[in-house]
């Protein structure tokens, strides 16, 4: 039984090392985006997504718990504005507008599980024709080590492509 026991716990340690060792490698880096056309005039497209509250509306992360607590401080829509959430699956956040270049960018800040790091994250959008605007929802951050191994099993992407299409769908039903 002893012989079990330490083959057992250094199965887990070597395991344990393993891990550590290629999070090391991993990069710490993540990007991720969305992109999508919407059959909308760019000045809709770009009232309702410089407002951080519609995002509850095609955002995927809202639709994975009903509970989930937030909070705004300022007036939406403009910089400075700040949305904090808390839920029990998406964790605990921060989204503060950082810059507006009306009618083709928002910056935002994104603050994760109390990290003091913020996120860099934008949506853009761009007049294709006077009934068609390119969005493009993109973010870029760092994941501390050893947490960086979560790369190797989620991609943010899907994330941010299933949100862009979400905003489509709601727009175009508009």
């Amino acid at each position: 039984m002893k012989k079990f026991i330490k083959w057992f716990f250094g199965i887990i340690i070597s395991l344990i090392v393993l891990i550590l060792i290629v999070a090391a490698i991993l990069p710490k880096d993540f990007h991720a985006e969305g992109t999508t056309t919407i059959n909308k005039p760019n000045e809709v497209v770009f009232d309702y997504v410089k407002h951080l509250k519609n995002q509850e509306n095609y955002g995927v992360w809202f639709r994975l718990e009903d509970n989930i607590k937030k909070n705004y401080q300022g007036t939406d829509g403009t910089v400075g504005f700040i949305y904090t959430w808390k839920g029990d699956k998406v964790g605990e956040g921060k989204q503060v507008i950082t810059k507006i270049d009306e009618g083709k960018r928002v910056d935002m800040d994104l603050f994760f599980n109390n990290d003091p790091n913020a996120a860099k994250s934008y949506i853009s959008t761009e007049s294709i024709s006077p009934n068609e605007t390119k969005v493009n929802w993109v973010i870029d951050g760092k994941m501390p080590y050893p947490f960086n191994i979560m790369s190797l099993f989620y991609d943010m992407n899907k994330d941010f492509e299933q949100g862009t299409a979400n905003l489509k769908e709601v727009l175009e039903k508009q």
